[in-house]
């Protein structure tokens, strides 16, 4: 089935919007969280298809939250794309180890992110 509804999870406002700009435009519903604990509640709230995940949040991290969803069994069937500033391979291999389904380095590329969605779809 392909995928209709995205929750973006970051914590910049900046972010949140470009994010939701790209999804909107391309025909998916979005919904948002500020951060992990909020996240957490809207996946079980809302079931969306696909999480995206920043990393740098206050609270508990984006590898965090990746861990808790696709560990409990009510939400590990999520795919999370991790979109975060943390470049490096370490951090990727880290965050694909936690349960993310792929990982994006921001300033993210829209077609990117787009494939990378449809990939998973």
């Amino acid at each position: 089935m392909p995928i209709q509804k995205i929750l973006v999870v970051d914590d910049s406002p900046t972010e949140r919007y470009f994010l939701t700009d790209i999804l909107i435009k391309n025909g998916f519903s979005v919904s948002t969280a500020e951060n992990g604990e909020e996240a957490l509640l809207k996946v079980k709230a809302d079931k969306p298809q696909l999480i995206l995940m920043d990393v740098v949040m206050p609270g508990q991290n984006g590898f965090q939250i990746t861990r808790s969803i696709a560990r409990d069994p009510e939400t590990q069937e999520v795919p999370i794309i991790i979109c975060t500033s943390k470049g490096q391979e370490t951090d990727r291999i880290w965050g694909l180890r936690q349960g993310a389904r792929d990982y994006i380095v921001k300033p993210v590329n829209p077609q990117e992110l787009l494939s990378k969605i449809a990939a998973l779809g």
